[in-house]
Protein backbone atom coordinates (compact mmCIF):
# COMPACT_ATOMS: atom_id res chain seq x y z
CA UNK A 1 0.00 0.00 0.00
CA UNK A 2 1.35 3.40 -1.01
CA UNK A 3 1.61 6.48 1.15
CA UNK A 4 -1.40 8.15 -0.46
CA UNK A 5 -3.58 5.09 0.02
CA UNK A 6 -2.54 4.78 3.66
CA UNK A 7 -3.24 8.48 4.24
CA UNK A 8 -6.66 8.18 2.57
CA UNK A 9 -7.51 5.12 4.70
CA UNK A 10 -6.41 6.94 7.86
CA UNK A 11 -8.50 10.03 7.02
CA UNK A 12 -11.50 7.85 6.23
CA UNK A 13 -11.10 6.10 9.57
CA UNK A 14 -10.94 9.49 11.35
CA UNK A 15 -14.15 10.57 9.63
CA UNK A 16 -15.98 7.62 11.18
CA UNK A 17 -14.33 7.86 14.59
CA UNK A 18 -14.75 11.62 15.20
CA UNK A 19 -18.56 11.67 15.54
CA UNK A 20 -18.46 8.87 18.13
CA UNK A 21 -15.98 10.61 20.44
CA UNK A 22 -18.43 11.55 23.21
CA UNK A 23 -20.73 8.52 23.08
CA UNK A 24 -19.51 5.80 25.41
CA UNK A 25 -19.72 2.15 24.29
CA UNK A 26 -22.14 1.32 27.11
CA UNK A 27 -24.60 3.87 25.70
CA UNK A 28 -24.83 2.36 22.20
CA UNK A 29 -28.06 0.51 21.46
CA UNK A 30 -28.01 -3.02 20.04
CA UNK A 31 -30.50 -2.11 17.30
CA UNK A 32 -28.62 -0.15 14.59
CA UNK A 33 -31.79 1.59 13.39
CA UNK A 34 -32.61 2.86 16.90
CA UNK A 35 -28.98 3.88 17.43
CA UNK A 36 -29.03 5.87 14.17
CA UNK A 37 -32.22 7.63 15.31
CA UNK A 38 -30.66 8.31 18.72
CA UNK A 39 -27.58 9.85 17.07
CA UNK A 40 -29.73 12.03 14.84
CA UNK A 41 -31.81 13.21 17.79
CA UNK A 42 -28.71 13.79 19.93
CA UNK A 43 -27.45 16.27 17.36
CA UNK A 44 -30.60 18.37 17.88
CA UNK A 45 -30.17 18.83 21.64
CA UNK A 46 -27.83 21.36 23.25
CA UNK A 47 -25.53 20.33 26.05
CA UNK A 48 -26.77 22.46 28.93
CA UNK A 49 -23.26 22.56 30.41
CA UNK A 50 -21.25 23.35 27.25
CA UNK A 51 -24.10 25.24 25.49
CA UNK A 52 -22.37 25.36 22.10
CA UNK A 53 -22.19 21.61 21.57
CA UNK A 54 -24.78 18.99 20.92
CA UNK A 55 -25.20 16.29 23.54
CA UNK A 56 -23.70 13.86 21.02
CA UNK A 57 -20.44 15.86 20.95
CA UNK A 58 -20.22 16.68 24.66
CA UNK A 59 -18.42 14.69 27.36
CA UNK A 60 -20.32 16.41 30.19
CA UNK A 61 -22.18 14.17 32.62
CA UNK A 62 -25.49 15.94 31.94
CA UNK A 63 -25.04 15.36 28.20
CA UNK A 64 -24.47 11.66 28.91
CA UNK A 65 -27.69 11.59 30.97
CA UNK A 66 -29.59 13.22 28.10
CA UNK A 67 -28.15 10.73 25.58
CA UNK A 68 -29.29 7.87 27.81
CA UNK A 69 -32.71 9.49 28.20
CA UNK A 70 -33.10 9.78 24.42
CA UNK A 71 -32.15 6.12 23.95
CA UNK A 72 -34.47 5.03 26.76
CA UNK A 73 -37.43 6.83 25.17
CA UNK A 74 -36.65 5.31 21.75
CA UNK A 75 -36.50 1.80 23.24
CA UNK A 76 -39.90 2.45 24.87
CA UNK A 77 -41.29 3.07 21.37
CA UNK A 78 -41.52 6.87 21.28
CA UNK A 79 -41.38 8.58 17.90
CA UNK A 80 -38.65 11.14 17.23
CA UNK A 81 -41.16 13.96 17.78
CA UNK A 82 -42.30 12.39 21.06
CA UNK A 83 -38.71 12.28 22.29
CA UNK A 84 -38.16 15.93 21.34
CA UNK A 85 -41.38 16.99 23.08
CA UNK A 86 -40.47 15.02 26.20
CA UNK A 87 -36.97 16.51 26.47
CA UNK A 88 -38.26 20.05 25.78
CA UNK A 89 -40.99 19.61 28.42
CA UNK A 90 -38.32 18.70 31.00
CA UNK A 91 -35.58 21.19 30.04
CA UNK A 92 -37.34 23.96 28.07
CA UNK A 93 -36.86 25.29 24.54
CA UNK A 94 -33.24 26.23 25.33
CA UNK A 95 -32.26 22.56 25.04
CA UNK A 96 -32.88 22.70 21.27
CA UNK A 97 -29.87 23.75 19.19
CA UNK A 98 -32.29 25.09 16.55
CA UNK A 99 -35.17 26.73 18.44
CA UNK A 100 -38.64 26.35 16.97
CA UNK A 101 -40.62 29.36 15.81
CA UNK A 102 -43.25 30.06 18.46
CA UNK A 103 -44.68 32.92 20.48
CA UNK A 104 -41.82 32.57 22.96
CA UNK A 105 -39.10 32.64 20.29
CA UNK A 106 -40.55 35.30 17.99
CA UNK A 107 -38.15 37.88 19.45
CA UNK A 108 -35.21 35.54 18.89
CA UNK A 109 -36.13 35.01 15.23
CA UNK A 110 -37.37 38.54 14.53
CA UNK A 111 -34.68 40.61 16.27
CA UNK A 112 -32.01 40.29 13.54
CA UNK A 113 -34.49 41.30 10.84
CA UNK A 114 -35.82 44.20 12.92
CA UNK A 115 -32.31 45.45 13.72
CA UNK A 116 -31.35 45.31 10.05
CA UNK A 117 -34.47 47.22 8.96
CA UNK A 118 -34.02 49.87 11.66
CA UNK A 119 -30.35 50.31 10.70
CA UNK A 120 -31.19 50.61 7.00
CA UNK A 121 -33.90 53.16 7.80
CA UNK A 122 -31.54 55.25 9.93
CA UNK A 123 -28.86 55.18 7.22
CA UNK A 124 -31.35 56.25 4.55
CA UNK A 125 -32.76 59.04 6.72
CA UNK A 126 -29.26 60.28 7.58
CA UNK A 127 -28.14 60.22 3.96
CA UNK A 128 -31.19 62.07 2.68
CA UNK A 129 -31.07 64.61 5.49
CA UNK A 130 -27.40 65.34 4.94
CA UNK A 131 -27.84 65.84 1.19
CA UNK A 132 -30.76 68.21 1.72
CA UNK A 133 -28.94 70.28 4.33
CA UNK A 134 -25.87 70.71 2.07
CA UNK A 135 -28.06 71.70 -0.87
CA UNK A 136 -30.08 74.12 1.29
CA UNK A 137 -27.03 75.73 2.86
CA UNK A 138 -25.38 76.44 -0.46
CA UNK A 139 -28.52 76.86 -2.50
CA UNK A 140 -26.87 74.53 -4.97
CA UNK A 141 -24.59 77.31 -6.26
CA UNK A 142 -21.39 79.00 -5.18
CA UNK A 143 -21.46 82.55 -3.93
CA UNK A 144 -19.41 85.20 -5.78
CA UNK A 145 -16.76 85.09 -3.06
CA UNK A 146 -16.56 81.28 -3.29
CA UNK A 147 -16.27 81.42 -7.11
CA UNK A 148 -13.44 83.99 -6.85
CA UNK A 149 -11.62 81.85 -4.28
CA UNK A 150 -12.06 78.73 -6.44
CA UNK A 151 -10.71 80.51 -9.53
CA UNK A 152 -7.70 81.69 -7.53
CA UNK A 153 -7.00 78.16 -6.24
CA UNK A 154 -7.30 76.70 -9.73
CA UNK A 155 -4.83 79.29 -11.11
CA UNK A 156 -2.37 78.43 -8.31
CA UNK A 157 -2.70 74.71 -9.18
CA UNK A 158 -2.06 75.39 -12.89
CA UNK A 159 1.13 77.38 -12.09
CA UNK A 160 2.51 74.57 -9.89
CA UNK A 161 2.02 71.95 -12.59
Amino acid sequence: MGFRQALAAFLLLLAFVAPAAAVNPDEVLDDPALEARARTLSLEFRCLVCQNQSIDDSNAELARDLRLLVRERLVQGDSDQDVIEYVVSRYGEFVLLKPRFSAQTVLLWGAPIAIFLIGAGVMLANGRGRNRSVAKASGGRLTDAEQTELAKLLKDCDREV
